[in-house]
């Protein structure tokens, strides 16, 4: 847009070995989809097809059961898919990207320590020399994850809705290795189908796998608390698996399963809600800063890049100059009417893919075993195909120059993880009313259904009985 941009990251620069030598595993594999695939292509065109080269198609879950029966469940009936993408691979590809751009700077290792937006200062600490440095700005962005420093800053000046949930459920990274060559000499293989998100539920708990392109899987336990603070030596730990997970464990390797099991961080779920999401024509704050969420959607990733496409179209709507320099006081009118409108417009589908990530997590570590479930989705995937036509997968682009969002209200019925997952050109808050439409549908469905069932016993009852008195 012809800004000129400063970037202040607290960490080093990712590219250096020295900071990967040292950096840990710490959180799960990351999972894009096509909302962040269109947010990408509508910010660089021809990026998200390179993102792509880096990723692992995922068509289906592989649900195992207690006894290492395989279920494949796939994502849609059309073959569209989700893609395990490494974090670290996509934050520097991201970074590469950013950098090509002249206008754009970063300055790796300085910490923002607090904010005044009214005077469009920033004050940073260089982690080197530990000198603090005054920042001037026009507008700030907060991209500062779950516990942003913005986000702190700005709830001191304006009455912000703010809501911070901890989950009773903690998890920890495991690791399954390649598996070895088919031939002598060869490369090595896959130990589970590459093409699966590999899900192992047991109700109360549950373990997933997601392929990496070295072979490996990350493998990610997610159980409560309690749970884990059980499993306090290692003869409990391996019991405690081989009960649970039996076909895994030989996978894994006992002994780097108890290595990762020990060494490994447990880490926390958060959740963060909060509204509204700017301050004037300041500074706005976006992705995780604005709305931490569980991972079990799968859309962490894919909302925060949607959350930057939906930024930039209401800038480009309302014709934002990068230009306008406001002096003290003065306001530039058309940046403030864009952030308003992404406070008012964003929250309603912000609200909602937190909400249907956090019941998604019952559906995957319990749900996915129960008759109902395979009930209810077999009869979505029937609706869907009688009424829906047949997509290449990825074809639902964002081509509207003026709307994020150009279908409001999309035609046939959809099962909503097609929707949530495929569907880049509907909001959240607009799948979620649709797929509560399509519930109280089949509800009725079910009410006509249960009533003819009963007229119909009543009738025969009646035959019988009067059969019997004759």
């Amino acid at each position: 847009m012809g800004w000129d941009v400063e970037i202040y990251e607290y960490r080093p620069d990712m590219r250096l070995p020295s900071y990967k030598a040292a950096a840990q595993q710490r959180s799960i594999n990351l999972a894009i989809s096509s909302r962040g695939i269109a947010a990408l292509q509508a910010i660089e065109p021809g990026a998200g097809e390179r993102f792509l080269q880096a990723a692992i198609p995922m068509r289906a879950r592989m649900v195992h059961d207690s006894k290492g029966k395989l279920a494949s469940l796939p994502y849609d009936r059309n073959g569209q898919c989700i893609n395990s993408i490494d974090r670290a691979l996509l934050n520097e590809d991201l970074l590469l990207e950013a950098l090509a751009v002249p206008n754009v700077r970063i300055f790796f290792g300085h910490k923002v320590i607090s904010a005044n937006f009214d005077a469009r200062r920033l004050y940073v600490q260089d982690s080197e020399s530990q000198k603090e440095i005054t920042v001037p700005f026009d507008f700030c962005v907060g991209a500062d994850g779950s516990y942003s420093i913005i986000r702190r800053q700005l709830m001191r000046i304006i009455r912000m809705d703010y809501q911070q949930a901890y989950l009773e459920h903690e998890y920890i990274e495991l690791r399954m290795p390649a598996g070895p060559p088919k031939v002598l000499g060869g490369e090595t293989t896959y130990l589970l189908d590459p093409n699966h998100l590999h899900i192992w539920p047991r109700h109360s708990f549950m373990l997933i796998a997601l392929p990496n392109k070295d072979k490996t899987f990350t493998c990610t336990l997610f159980a409560p608390a309690s749970e884990f603070d059980k499993l306090d030596s290692a003869e409990k730990t391996l019991t405690w698996f081989r009960t649970h997970f039996p076909d895994a464990v030989p996978l894994m390797g006992e002994d780097s399963l108890l290595h990762d099991f020990q060494l490994n961080p447990r880490c926390s779920l958060v959740s963060v809600k909060a509204k509204p999401y700017h301050y004037m024509d300041r500074v706005i704050i976006l992705g995780d800063a604005a709305h931490s969420m569980v991972p079990f959607f799968g859309q962490g990733l894919n909302c925060g890049l949607e959350d930057v496409r939906v930024l930039d179209r209401l800038l480009l709507n309302e014709n934002v100059d990068p230009k306008f320099h406001p002096e003290y006081g003065m306001e530039d009118t058309r940046l403030a009417r864009a952030l308003q409108t992404y406070s008012n417009t964003r929250h309603e589908d912000l609200i909602t893919i937190s909400d249907l990530a956090m019941a998604n997590y019952l559906e995957m570590r319990h749900s996915v075993t129960t008759p109902t479930y395979l009930a209810r989705k077999a009869l979505d995937n029937f609706l869907y195909s009688w009424s829906s036509q047949q997509v290449t997968p990825g074809s639902f682009t964002i081509a509207e120059k003026h709307d994020p969002f150009p279908t409001h209200w999309p035609s046939g019925w959809l099962p909503l993880y097609t929707m949530v997952t495929f569907r880049p050109d509907v909001s959240y808050a607009t799948v979620k009313r649709k797929a509560d439409r399509q519930t109280e549908i089949l509800k009725e469905i079910g009410k006509f259904t249960a009533g003819f069932t009963l007229l119909t016993m009543a009738v025969t009852s009646i035959a019988l009985l009067r059969r019997i008195r004759d």
